[in-house]
């Protein structure tokens, strides 16, 4: 299992930012159209972290992790049939990938397929 994305929604981005590049030694790029205006940095072990603001009123801070799947629509299948429900089904997101996120619980899942 690897994690292709992490993301984090919070209201101070600039903030967060700041906090990892201090303490992990990350840096981040300009706000990333193609991420909903994240700015994302690229942990030694490939994986991509991305801060951003709430893209809209309801949306809450969160850490969300994006799991590397293979076959995106299987996963979501998988997932249902484990019971989860899906918040949102699998969605290209430009040239990055396509993503799908799940709800098992009150706990939050991501899959992601390059």
């Amino acid at each position: 299992m690897r994690i292709h994305y992490m993301e984090i929604v919070c209201r101070d981005v600039a903030a967060q930012c700041a906090a990892f590049e201090r303490v992990h030694g990350l840096s981040f790029g300009a706000p990333d159209a193609d991420l909903g205006q994240a700015r994302v940095a690229r942990a030694s072990a490939g994986t991509l972290i991305g801060v951003r603001a709430p893209l809209a009123e309801h949306e809450q801070p969160i850490v969300r992790t994006y799991v590397e799947v293979e076959d995106i629509a299987a996963a979501v299948r998988q997932a249902e049939a484990a019971g989860a429900v899906i918040a949102y089904p699998p969605t290209r997101q430009g040239k990055s990938g396509t993503w799908a996120i799940y709800f098992l619980g009150d706990v939050q899942h991501g899959l992601w397929q390059r």
